[in-house]
């Protein structure tokens, strides 16, 4: 598929053929293909909890008002964003930082600009920190939607969970925030999947004040 094909053929699946799984190595390279996704200074403060036990996606299911398609889907993730994903001596900040003087765009003098830029932009207050944590996560997540179609494999976002729950029932550390959980799987042949939904269109979407 062309990259038009995956986006028009993208669609958040409700039901999923649990009796076909996906291959461990489709779940890797989609992820790696993922990994792809531009980040604020390249910091890729992402991580995922990756689900494919029966038992552990039920207990998210619990967690998740009870949506079928948590526990039906072969792999279910929970996405996590690193509010922490900027701070001085993170392991991702230092191995970034030590790339980008192996790739010559900066060097050991610019150690100090380098956290101070980082602070100034994401560090002002709680609604900076998570909007940092939660963009980058957010377009990572689609990329992951988007790679996983391209290998066949179908998905849904899901918002409708208890924060609260999940982070305690996974031993999620109080750094991460979880802006959504996605379900993968192949799509369930024995049901109808919906026309798709409307979509704004460009004079719909751009807008001048």
């Amino acid at each position: 598929m062309d990259f038009e094909e995956i986006v028009s053929n993208r669609r958040a699946v409700n039901f999923f053929n649990p009796d076909k799984p996906i291959d461990p190595s489709l779940v890797k390279k989609m992820v790696e293909m993922a990994s792809k996704t531009p980040s604020s200074f390249n910091l890729q403060p992402w991580n995922l909890i990756v689900l494919t036990e029966k038992e552990d996606k039920l207990r998210l299911q619990k967690c998740a008002m009870n949506q079928e398609k948590v526990s039906a889907a072969p792999v279910t993730m929970i996405v996590l964003a690193d509010n922490e994903g900027f701070f001085e001596g993170h392991k991702t900040v230092e191995q970034v930082f030590q790339e980008n003087i192996k790739a010559g765009t900066m060097t050991e003098k610019q150690r100090d600009w380098f956290q101070t830029a980082r602070s100034r932009l994401y560090g002002k207050n709680e609604k900076t920190i998570q909007a940092f944590s939660c963009k980058n996560a957010g377009f990572f997540a689609m990329a992951l939607m988007f790679a996983a179609k391209s290998l066949g494999i179908d998905s849904h976002p899901m918002d409708g969970f208890d924060h609260g729950k999940v982070m305690a029932k996974f031993n999620i550390p109080d750094n991460f925030y979880i802006p959504l959980l996605i379900a993968f799987g192949y799509f369930d042949e024995t049901k109808s999947l919906p026309a798709p939904k409307w979509r704004k269109g460009y004079d719909d979407i751009v807008v001048r004040f």
